[in-house]
Parts: structure tokens; C-alpha cells; sequence
């Protein structure tokens, strides 16, 4: 359940973001950052909080390659699925959520990458030991 959480907040901060609707921050601060300017910047801030938080867990616990390696498996089953003909890219709106659910997808592996070693393997990081 924790893997699942963290891919789904990692989920919601990409999309909340930017998506194809028009609920997103990027397209609401752009209409509105004149007469918003101050809200605009402090919900920059926290989504610029929240990258830095994903982002730092992840390179610290499987790096830059584990990324490419993450992003590169979930690309294979996009390809697949394509290619099975279960997916269709004619789509722009869908291809914007295939991409944030790739994202999301290297984000929440690479937050919960010590539940996931944890489970593979039984042992704790030294991180996961409480005193």
C-alpha cells in the first residue's frame, strides 16, 4: 500500500502540474498570475516542494540510471501495448497522460525504492530501522 501511496502522490503533483484539462497550475497561472500573483507564487512553491522532495529521494536511492531504467521498462509496455494494438497514440490527451503516468511511475519506484528492496530481498536500509 505505501509503494501504491507514493505513486499516487507523485501521480497528483505531476498532474496537478500540468494535464490536458484546464485544471492544472500552469494553465491558471497563466491566466490568472496578474491578478493572483501572490497565490501563484506561493503554490509554485509548493509544488516546486514537492518535485524537490521526489526528485532528491530518487536520485539518492536509485540514481540517474535506475531512472532511465525505470522510464525505460515502463516505455517497453507503452511500446507493447502499442503494438498489440491496445493503445492507439492518435490521441494528444492520452499521450499527456501516458506521459505523466510514466513520470509518476519513475517518482514513486524511486520514493518507495526501500519498500521495494525490502520486500525483494528482507532486509531493512538503515533508514527503515526505528529506534
Amino acid at each position: 500500500m505505501g509503494l501504491f501511496l507514493r505513486w499516487v502522490f507523485a501521480f497528483l503533483l505531476l498532474a496537478l502540474t500540468f494535464n490536458p484539462t484546464q485544471w492544472n497550475y500552469v494553465r491558471w497561472s497563466a491566466a490568472n498570475y496578474m491578478d493572483e500573483t501572490p497565490l501563484t507564487v506561493l503554490l509554485g512553491l509548493l509544488l516546486l516542494i514537492g518535485y524537490i522532495i521526489y526528485l532528491r529521494a530518487t536520485l539518492r536511492s536509485i540514481g540517474g540510471f535506475g531512472m532511465f531504467l525505470v522510464l525505460s521498462v515502463v516505455c517497453a509496455l507503452i511500446w507493447v501495448l502499442y503494438d498489440w494494438h491496445l493503445l492507439t497514440l492518435d490521441n494528444n490527451n492520452l499521450n499527456t497522460w501516458i506521459g505523466i503516468f510514466a513520470l509518476s511511475a519513475v517518482l514513486g519506484i524511486g520514493l518507495g525504492w526501500s519498500i521495494v528492496r525490502r520486500m525483494l530481498s528482507g532486509q531493512y536500509d538503515m533508514d527503515d530501522v526505528e529506534d
